[in-house]
């Protein structure tokens, strides 16, 4: 299998995943500023995994530019990355409906772990299958955000159950992060 071809699988996936959970939104019951409220925890969610889907997104481009030869292992860990992808549109109508209960927000932040471990995986795969010495390994350095991005999850977690609203923040703290370029590998390329 060619580098494009899984590039092209993988996006399509990610663009049928946005699609499914903007079809989720609900239409407010009325055209005044009361009926927008009622909807809008479900609005924000949809956002923050949009956001989400499109940092995946991004990052999987620049890594796969940065890829030369793709083998079995490649695949099935794209395949587990994209796995965990497609829950959010599940978890992003959970959450948005039951925002202020802590298991969606637990839920959510596993599903975020998940997705990031499947990432480290497979970059890992790609990485192991270029070499130590390759662009791939040469741009990523110590990735700092990868690594920092799975613990915060995890610190997320637990604390929905103390307050959604503390693991949701953190959530967001995540993207926010990850919306910040990160020109590694595009420096490393010279695109």
């Amino acid at each position: 299998m060619t580098r494009g071809r899984l590039e092209a699988f993988s996006d399509a996936v990610i663009a049928i995943l946005m699609t499914i959970m903007v079809l989720q939104l609900v239409l407010p019951r009325g055209a005044d500023w009361h009926a927008l409220k009622k909807v809008l925890p479900v609005f924000l969610t949809y956002m923050l995994s949009y956001v989400n889907l499109g940092i995946y997104w991004n990052n999987h481009h620049h890594m796969l530019a940065a890829t030369e030869r793709i083998n079995g292992k490649i695949l099935w860990a794209n395949l587990h990355l994209l796995f965990w992808l497609s829950l959010f549109p599940f978890m992003t109508g959970w959450l948005g409906k039951f925002h202020s209960d802590p298991l969606p927000a637990a839920v959510y932040g596993v599903v975020l772990l998940l997705a990031a471990i499947a990432y480290y995986i497979l970059k890992t795969a790609i990485v192991s299958a270029h070499g130590p010495d390759s662009t791939l390994a040469r741009a990523l350095g110590n990735d700092f955000k990868g690594k920092i991005s799975p613990a915060l999850y995890a610190v997320a977690i637990p604390l929905a159950y103390v307050s959604s609203w503390i693991s949701i923040g953190i959530y967001v703290l995540v993207a926010l992060m990850w919306l910040v370029p990160d020109p590694r590998i595009e420096s490393t390329l010279g695109t």
